[in-house]
């Protein structure tokens, strides 16, 4: 492929990736603020957990990807097993399938997290009487909590990565038998 076509295609990709999360962001923010805002504070911190771990899965999704071997499926490509086709694609596309997961998904959880913890801690305050500078402490947490989720997954997605790619594939592929 000639550069000013790589080029071409890493700019659309910026473009479509772009828009694509502004999307998401959108309306998983509708969504969670329209829900949470509902929720009594029991089952808002049960949402919050909930968005913390997808953005920290599909982080470890997304290094997994990343330090992928590609050589690990070929053997069960040949031997047509589920997902081995799909792991090989993903591998071959981990710049885009790890930006799409740790980055898009991970970030737009990120962003979630802070607001969602944000409108719980406005609860408390609200409802309890407790102090305004919980929402710092709470937003606090959140975020070391999500920060140390991913930090314990990297080494884990790192030398787990065949297993955890081979896990994912046999769900997401819809072209294998």
């Amino acid at each position: 492929m000639k550069d000013s076509q790589k080029k071409t295609n890493n700019n659309s990709w910026v473009i479509f990736i772009a828009i694509t999360t502004f999307i998401l962001s959108l309306l998983f923010s509708f969504i969670s603020n329209t829900v949470v805002s509902n929720l009594n504070i029991i089952l808002g911190i049960l949402v919050l957990i909930l968005v913390i771990l997808i953005g920290v899965v599909f982080d470890l999704i997304g290094v997994a990807v990343t330090v992928g071997n590609e050589e690990d499926f070929h053997a069960q490509a040949s031997k047509k097993i589920k997902g081995a086709k799909t792991s090989i694609k993903m591998i071959r596309n981990s710049a885009k399938v790890s930006n799409v997961c740790a980055d898009v998904i991970g970030d737009i959880c990120g962003v979630l997290s802070g607001a969602i913890s944000a409108m719980i801690a406005f609860k408390l305050t609200e409802n309890y009487g407790m102090s305004s500078s919980l929402q710092f402490v709470f937003s606090a947490i959140v975020s070391s909590v999500t920060v140390g989720g991913k930090a314990l997954t990297k080494e884990i997605a790192k030398n787990n990565s065949t297993k955890i790619i081979g896990f994912i594939t046999k769900f997401i592929n819809v072209d294998e038998k």
